[in-house]
């Protein structure tokens, strides 16, 4: 797979449009935002633990908090000043994570 871009900035409706539409992230103008619940502290950890690696991956990091088992997570592209593709591609990675954790 080509890496994502990250430079274009895309509208709402852009991505409401594209490829990346049945995401189930709150979308705005600047980031993406999903909260995470988990049975215990240490699934919430172990999950944090894995989208580190995904992070480190596409050398694009989260914005997040965690609370004993729940986990906020915000996306945005801090350089570009908005939503790009990097940012639609980490989610939907965040996404299958969350999946095999149940959520």
């Amino acid at each position: 797979m080509t890496q994502p871009d990250r430079k274009e900035v895309l509208s709402k409706a852009d991505i409401l449009k594209g490829k990346y539409e049945t995401l189930s992230w709150g979308i705005s103008d600047k980031n993406l935002s999903k909260t995470f619940v988990f049975k215990d502290f240490a699934e919430a950890f172990a999950f944090m633990a894995e989208v580190a690696k995904i992070a480190e991956e596409l050398d694009h990091h989260p914005d997040w908090s965690n609370s004993w088992n729940t986990v906020e997570i915000s996306i945005t592209n801090h350089q570009a000043g908005g939503i790009t593709e990097v940012d639609l591609y980490m989610c939907a990675r965040i996404e299958e994570t969350a999946e095999r954790w149940g959520n």
